[in-house]
């Protein structure tokens, strides 16, 4: 979605967690769009475009969401919100950069998966550079498994609040001025980021578990799992899920799927240091 007028960057400013104040137009930063009570609206990145112009960026199926939470706090404010839609084309690895220059796209978004570094090319039209064959879409969620990157409708929803994901370091800043939702955030930061559940990655050597599956410590629950895929690194399943705070990993656990007991092992984020040992 675009953000256009005189307002648009303070708006968005008092809006999201990240600071945008030294963004340079060409430039974008992670960051939450949270509710009042400190949770989770949104996940996605501020890219901005102009000396008064800015986009939101977001997963696909989300914009309509985006839109409407930043509409809903658009006060007294010269700025005009417009949602587009667009195509984006996901490079990874260490050509990924090299090869964008390549390409015409409008919006090129640096991203940071640990191990799997890339880009996105951002546009109505946008497509894969000349000569980047295009990818596995299991491999590349297999990618974002290990990086340990969450996402809106799995490992993110409305209750989800920051320092349970992972995201603080991400896509917070803890010393800009005030935004919406930042008390909580704050707060937590302050006692130590003390959560009851987290966000960890787990290994799964044999057997083929599913999301929603439960996690088990000594036959008692302790979490679930929320995203699972198919490794080619490691040759078995790899998956993120919530696992409550008193559980240390990494750690031994089981996955309960369709009746079975599947071993795992629950680990620190990125995954893809655990994933790669014996």
């Amino acid at each position: 979605m675009t953000v256009a007028g005189p307002d648009a960057l303070s708006y968005l400013q008092g809006q999201v967690s990240q600071d945008l104040t030294g963004l340079a137009p060409g430039d974008s930063t992670e960051t939450l769009v949270l509710s009042p009570q400190g949770k989770l609206d949104g996940y996605g990145r501020v890219v901005r475009t102009g000396d008064a112009t800015a986009a939101v960026v977001v997963d696909r199926g989300l914009g309509e969401a985006m839109e409407a939470r930043l509409r809903r706090f658009k006060l007294r404010v010269a700025a005009e919100l417009g949602l587009t839609r667009v195509r984006a084309a996901i490079l990874r690895g260490p050509g990924a950069r090299p090869a964008a220059t390549t390409a015409t796209a409008a919006i090129v978004l640096d991203v940071d998966y640990p191990g799997f570094s890339g880009c996105d090319l951002v546009d109505t039209a946008a497509a894969l550079p000349d000569g980047v064959p295009a990818g596995d879409a299991a491999a590349f969620e297999a990618a974002r498994i290990e990086a340990g990157l969450p996402v809106m409708g799995r490992e993110l929803s409305g209750g989800t609040i920051p320092q349970e994901a992972g995201l603080v370091v991400r896509a917070v800043s803890l010393t800009k001025g005030c935004y919406t939702g930042q008390e909580l955030v704050a707060r937590l930061d302050a006692r130590g980021s003390r959560v009851t559940r987290r966000l960890v990655g787990f290994v799964v050597r044999s057997g083929s578990p599913a999301a929603g599956d439960a996690i088990a410590v000594g036959g008692k629950p302790v979490g679930q799992l929320t995203s699972v895929a198919y490794s080619p690194r490691t040759s078995c399943a790899v998956a993120l899920g919530y696992l409550r705070r008193e559980i240390t990993v990494p750690a031994r656990v089981d996955v309960a799927h369709a009746g079975s007991l599947l071993a795992a092992e629950a680990a620190e984020l990125p995954l893809w240091r655990a994933a790669e040992s014996p």
